[in-house]
């Protein structure tokens, strides 16, 4: 008689840790996408309000919707790499936002980190990501 093989307890998916503040190559890489939606101006404004904006926590779940931005699949090399570091326990690095507009219909801007926002969703919907958001003006 053959023995059926007993299931396995599902393995929680790995907590993602969070670096405390972003890293110093945030800002630029920010700065060169929002090169390309605003005028140099705005832009230094905007990466100014980044470094010194309180951070805060908001859902993957909820900052793909808010974006607009479809969710890259795990075979994505950036998306891929930054799953290898959660898994390694090695802590991310905090995304960068410009806020949209409600009523203009302006979505949400990642600035910096979609890839880790896409990485953290595979891992779970509901990570808490930490966030350093701002208002355009």
């Amino acid at each position: 008689m053959v023995m059926p093989k007993p299931k396995r307890a599902p393995q929680p998916a790995p907590a993602v840790a969070w670096l405390a503040a972003p890293q110093p190559h945030d800002f630029p890489a920010a700065a060169a996408y929002l090169m390309l939606l605003a005028p140099d101006e705005q832009v230094s404004t905007l990466i100014e309000a980044l470094h010194s904006a309180r951070t805060t926590r908001h859902k993957a779940k909820d900052l793909l919707r808010a974006s607009r931005l479809p969710l890259l699949d795990m075979q994505n090399v950036h998306v891929g790499s930054d799953l290898a570091k959660i898994a390694a326990g090695q802590p991310l690095s905090p995304v960068l936002l410009v806020r949209g507009d409600l009523l203009s219909g302006t979505p949400l801007h990642i600035a910096d980190g979609y890839h880790r926002v896409c990485a953290s969703y595979h891992t779970d919907e509901n990570t808490d990501i930490p966030c350093r958001l701002v208002r355009a003006r």
